[in-house]
């Protein structure tokens, strides 16, 4: 999420009852919790995705290096 001001809209979602006493007690604001925390997640399921997407391209990648080494490998210094 960036630092700049967001578009809000508000929404009902149904939390664990314990949690969402915790929070409050605690102070926490629980809609920017909500959005870090679904933040986090649409992140890591984009990232997944990619991975799935791409699997064959990456594993093509790989055989090849396999094969033929890395190109330019030549030239490194390490």
């Amino acid at each position: 999420m960036s630092k700049q001001a967001t578009r809000r809209k508000a929404t009902n979602i149904s939390l664990d009852a314990e949690l969402l006493e915790s929070a409050r007690a605690l102070g926490v604001n629980v809609s920017r919790a909500c959005e870090r925390g679904l933040a986090s997640q649409i992140a890591e399921t984009r990232a997944q995705r990619w991975l799935a997407e791409n699997a064959e391209a990456i594993e093509s990648s790989n055989r090849h290096v396999e094969t033929h080494g890395l190109p330019l490998a030549r030239y490194r210094q390490f």
